[in-house]
């Protein structure tokens, strides 16, 4: 009997201590389970989780597999309107060797596909990855004359779709794009540039897809910290036309558009200050006594060499064309001046040697030619020769006679008188003003004073014209 007591006890004291946690247990699963709460007197609902209903997964919602999207929307119809913009994010280079540049971009389609409408209470649109897109249909759009281009994937591919309830869908992805680019570089460094980035349908002609910008020049964005190291953005614009293949038809086709203007301040202090610099250095050697062979060959060389350096590297750095650029010009002025200047010297220094060689040969002439003679005279008169004397005091002595001379001890012979006889002043001073006319066209100091104003003249009023052509 006292067994039996014990026991009930027991079993009465069990099931109270479970009331509680069932209590609680029964309390979760409502929670869990969506069933709506007392506090207070209101009632509070947690809204339900659709991800976990199988019945409402994306391909059920969207009735991707209800339809063929292999095609494009209306297909049959009308050609469908595809409205893109673009938002420029940054333009990274410009390659004048590779005539090409290079844009990171968003680019963003807005179409309507009635196939992707779905129901819905709140009008929300619904975004997805690029997981989707595989299984949709998509604009095929292309850059044209591009070179490489990628979608970013990091950290995973930046591709986004966004669907509205009525089907109206936006296509939005991340490029970067290598384009070529037509450049003009008749007047680099002082040239602008445009070039063009192309959009294009690969397969749909105009009669299946219709590309416009979604709103005219405001569908082209930039931002305005981008910049360039050489050049200077100045505008940006859309256009769109009709391309034309003969084989396959007309294509929509969208241009992006963008101006540059290229900075020259660093060619001026790259090429143009150096090189006029050594156009000016070569101009020193007028200076230089022209008996200096080592100092005005030395420097000569030295700016011809220069020069030569300056035009590789400016070459070097420039695509192969075949017309002349506006700083080949002023390279080649320059490096002809600077030609000049050595040419010039080895003018000075021929006619110099030239000179020197005549004037040795006169001397000789003269030295062997003022050897003393005696000639005979009447009246016992005899003359000798001595000093300088021109060949026509010389031949109005050709009637003399050449006689021994008497000494003074025979009183009873002829009178004799020994004279030295000179040139008269008024005979040298004929001769020696020949000579200095001659001297005045022959003179080498008189070269070197010419090229001192024209050298300069002639390369300032160059640079008069060249900036004022190419500014």
């Amino acid at each position: 009997m006292m067994r039996r007591l014990w026991l009930a006890l027991l079993l009465s004291v069990t099931a109270m201590r479970l009331a509680p946690a069932d209590a609680v247990g029964r309390a979760r699963e409502k929670r869990w389970s969506g069933e709506p709460e007392k506090h207070g007197g209101t009632l509070t609902k947690k809204p339900p989780d659709v991800t976990k209903s199988r019945k409402l997964k994306t391909d059920h919602l969207l009735k991707v597999d209800d339809h063929d999207f292999t095609m494009r929307p209306a297909f049959g119809g009308p050609a469908i309107p595809v409205g893109v913009d673009v938002q420029v994010e940054s333009l990274d280079s410009i390659s004048e060797v590779d005539m090409d540049f290079t844009m990171t971009l968003y680019l963003r389609h807005y179409w309507k596909d009635e196939r992707l409408s779905f129901a819905s209470t709140t009008n929300k649109s619904m975004t997805f990855d690029g997981r989707l897109v595989k299984k949709i249909w998509v604009p095929d759009v292309f850059f044209v004359h591009s070179k490489r281009s990628f979608i970013h994937d990091t950290t995973t591919e930046n591709i986004m779709l966004r669907v509205y309830p009525d089907g109206h869908v936006l296509y939005s992805l991340r490029v970067t794009v290598t384009a070529a680019c037509n450049m003009d570089f008749s007047r680099f460094p002082l040239d602008s540039q445009t070039c063009s980035l192309e959009l294009e349908s690969y397969a749909y002609t105009d009669e299946d897809l219709m590309l416009y910008w979604k709103s005219g020049d405001e569908s082209l964005s930039t931002d305005d910290r981008i910049s360039l190291s050489q050049f200077l953005i100045q505008k940006f614009h859309t256009t769109s036309r009709l391309a034309f293949y003969s084989s396959t038809g007309w294509y929509n086709r969208l241009y992006i558009n963008f101006t540059l203007r290229r900075h020259i301040f660093f060619f001026l202090l790259q090429t143009y200050f150096p090189a006029t610099l050594m156009v000016m250095l070569s101009w020193v050697s007028f200076w230089i006594d022209r008996r200096a062979v080592p100092a005005r060959v030395s420097l000569g060389i030295t700016t011809v060499l220069t020069m030569s350096t300056i035009i590789t590297g400016v070459n070097a750095s420039m695509p192969r064309v075949s017309y002349i650029k506006a700083v080949d010009i002023y390279l080649w002025v320059s490096f002809v001046f600077v030609f000049l200047s050595v040419l010039e010297y080895a003018a000075v220094n021929y006619l110099s040697t030239v000179q020197d060689r005549r004037e040795r040969k006169i001397r000789d002439r003269v030295r062997e030619q003022s050897l003393p003679c005696t000639c005979g005279m009447s009246h016992t008169r005899t003359m000798m020769l001595d000093g300088t004397y021109s060949e026509a005091d010389t031949n109005s002595l050709a009637g003399y006679t050449e006689a021994p001379m008497v000494p003074e001890e025979e009183p009873e012979k002829h009178e004799h008188m020994v004279v030295h006889l000179s040139v008269s002043s008024e005979s040298t001073a004929t001769k020696k003003k020949g000579i200095r006319n001659f001297s005045i066209i022959q003179n080498t100091h008189v070269i070197d004073k010419y090229s001192r104003m024209i050298f300069p003249g002639s390369y300032i009023f160059f640079n008069l014209i060249y900036w004022s052509v190419y500014c």
